[in-house]
């Protein structure tokens, strides 16, 4: 954008904020009138162009919003001032797009405040979601040094298939271990697919059983007719481990926990270990056996007052398979191990889909 045309971005959109507040209901006449009146120089397709940037400020996100559209995108990353960095296809990327402390103060607050949460001194850091589902991180100063920074992971409009992530052998043994009722963790580093991959396993739970899934940010897109969704609320004193307790009393078939990061890993295991077979989650890991070990970490962590042999035999009887996703050097999100969780250490057992199908 030419430094003429945020000029006059700049000045309409001053003007229109001082409008009666009527006046928003016919937004998008009033602006073409403003644009005309201030620049009748401008082509119809510049006319358009120009009200459309300042809609996306007034009732949008901004700047951002082109970037919402593209299906391309997985990530955008405003870090304080300065330009706009996305992930496309896998990579990332800096854009032509440039932003100013009081431009990311506005998208913050016009995403949260609708959710009754805050971004401020008393509360530098919160977590939200647009209403496509897209998760929304937010940091602000004195937390973030060099001013606020957002953080938006899109919601993927397309569902992604198993087959897309798996070999077909791969994605014959992880469906008929869904339907036989595994329970099953899916491991992985930061943007390696495993929110995605837990959608495709959850996609595959039968239409007529209830499912409660639990999220900090609900994401989770299950085709199912019986399906409650639950999603934390700090704020509020709601944390994933209260709601794990509460999900059990609410006759559960399966319990999907969207990530285990904290104390209500040892919920999530004792659900799995009280009749709740078929439950899936996700959690931070680098290998399966990195991801076992995390789980012990989390529970004893917990203060259960388990010693560290019940713990053992708590993820032993609860767990069926680790699921490890990774990106592959092309970018590409990939099934890199499936491994089977046995004995009472427990240890961690590769399996190779192509020698057999799942059984227990």
């Amino acid at each position: 954008m030419s430094p003429e045309a945020a000029t006059l971005d700049d000045e309409i959109h001053r003007r229109f904020l001082l409008l009666p507040a009527g006046t928003a209901a016919d937004r998008s006449t009033v602006l073409r009138r403003m644009v005309r009146e201030m620049a009748p120089l401008l082509t119809p397709e510049d006319v358009v162009r120009t009200v459309e940037r300042i809609e996306a400020r007034v009732g949008g996100l901004g700047p951002v919003a082109p970037l919402l559209d593209d299906p391309s995108i997985s990530d955008i990353l405003v870090n304080g001032t300065g330009s706009v960095w996305v992930e496309r296809n896998g990579e990332l990327e800096c854009t032509a797009i440039t932003v100013d402390v009081a431009t990311v103060e506005h998208l913050i607050e016009r995403i949260i405040a609708p959710l009754g949460r805050r971004a401020d001194r008393s509360s530098p850091l919160v977590d939200a979601r647009l209403p496509d589902g897209s998760r929304v991180h937010a940091v602000v100063p004195p937390v973030a040094v060099d001013g606020p920074c957002l953080t938006i992971r899109r919601f993927g409009v397309r569902p992604i298939g198993l087959d897309e992530f798996a070999a077909p052998a791969e994605a014959r043994y992880l469906t008929d271990a869904v339907a036989d009722r595994a329970n099953i963790v899916v491991s992985g580093g930061t943007g390696a697919g495993k929110t995605t991959l837990l959608n495709a396993l959850a996609g595959l739970l039968p239409a007529d059983e209830r499912i409660v899934t639990i999220e900090d940010a609900a994401e989770l897109r299950l085709p199912g007719v019986h399906v409650v969704r639950l999603e934390s609320q700090p704020a509020l004193g709601v944390d994933i481990g209260t709601l794990v307790r509460n999900a059990l009393r609410m006759r559960p078939d399966r319990i999907v926990v969207g990530e285990c990061r904290g104390t209500e890993a040892f919920d999530m295991l004792q659900a799995m270990n009280t009749g709740h077979d078929g439950s899936l989650s996700t959690l931070h890991a680098n290998t399966p056996a990195d991801a076992l070990r995390r789980l012990e970490a989390m529970v004893l962590i917990d203060g259960s007052a388990l010693p560290l042999r019940a713990v053992r035999e708590l993820i032993d009887h609860a767990i069926d398979l680790v699921v490890q996703v990774r990106r592959t050097e092309g970018r590409r999100r990939v099934v890199h191990e499936i491994a089977r969780v046995v004995g009472g250490t427990p240890r961690i057992e590769t399996v190779t889909p192509e020698s057999g199908s799942w059984t227990r």
